[in-house]
């Protein structure tokens, strides 16, 4: 009879892996990386496991989106009080907040668990090229 194996938190084995943002779609950027960050690309996957791997996304400003996106989406925040509603266009997210916009992306297809938040402090997002996780050394991943 064949068991089905449950991977435990201390046999985890995590490798940092950097993309190159610039001229990707943001949606397919977005799914790649949250796949790798929940762990979903190894054979080990358990789904109550942080076994996820380390993502560096670099060049987060030249990220694309396809369509009139752009002017069309709108960001909502609330800040709890009466008329606190607060609406960013796409636009206004890229061109004032490039960084936050990638990691909202991301992090919209991540678990709204605990096990969720951990998962997004493995995201690192840069906006220009240089990233200080050199020492890692990390592997290029290639998003198609």
């Amino acid at each position: 009879m064949r068991q089905t194996t449950m991977l435990k938190p201390a046999e985890v084995t995590r490798t940092w892996y950097v993309v190159d943002g610039a001229g990707l779609t943001l949606g397919r950027l977005a799914t790649v990386v949250a796949s790798v960050l929940r762990g979903k690309n190894k054979p080990t996957y358990t789904p109550n496991v942080d076994c996820g791997d380390y993502v560096i996304i670099v060049n987060a400003s030249k990220a694309v989106v396809t369509g009139n996106k752009l002017a069309t989406e709108k960001y909502y925040h609330h800040s709890g009080f009466p008329g606190g509603l607060k609406v960013k266009s796409m636009k206004e997210m890229k061109e004032k907040h490039p960084v936050r916009w990638v990691e909202m992306a991301v992090g919209g297809m991540l678990p709204h668990t605990r096990l969720g938040d951990v998962q997004r402090k493995h995201l690192f997002v840069y906006e220009g090229p240089e990233h200080p996780h050199a020492a890692q050394k990390p592997v290029e991943l290639k998003v198609k």
